[in-house]
């Protein structure tokens, strides 16, 4: 099975490992991938653990969690991914499945190294919608504007 993050390998030897500690993310590309597969298993303690200090809320790993848990993660897309010694950039776009609606989630994130370890910092939002000639983010193999998997699937 593919971890939750699109990559051909196992959660456990991608992202999981990162989750757990058992291993550090190497760059801005894999510690964003582990973030959107904490959203998905609903860590809402690592999402805040993995960002800068300046930005880390424990009052909202509740709130992080519940959020999760109401909604099916669909597809993490990457989009672009860059960095330097110091700090880097990850463009991507992630679907979620919330009330029968699929939303889409077009972020520009930027991370800090920080004593050697990746830090999420903040993100931009970027607004995009999903065209109507799309492959519908579900999986179903339909365009957006032909599939109904998604409103009954989940």
């Amino acid at each position: 099975m593919k971890c939750f993050c699109g990559l051909n390998k196992s959660f456990e030897e991608c992202c999981g490992a990162v989750i757990s500690g058992e291993k550090i993310a190497l760059n801005p590309e894999e510690l964003m991938r582990s973030r959107y597969s904490a959203y998905v298993i609903a860590d809402g303690s690592y999402l805040v653990k993995s960002a800068t200090k300046e930005h880390r809320y424990e009052d909202d790993i509740l709130l992080i969690e519940e959020f999760c848990k109401n909604v099916k993660w669909l597809k993490l897309e990457l989009l672009h991914a860059s960095q330097n010694e110091f700090d880097g950039i990850v463009e991507f776009k992630a679907y979620y499945l919330e009330n029968s609606e699929i939303v889409l989630l077009h972020e520009r994130s930027d991370f800090i190294k920080s004593d050697g370890i990746w830090e999420y910092d903040k993100g931009s939002f970027i607004n995009s919608k999903i065209e109507r000639n799309d492959l519908c983010p579900c999986g179903s193999g339909l365009k957006y504007k032909k599939c109904k998997k998604h409103l009954i699937a989940y």
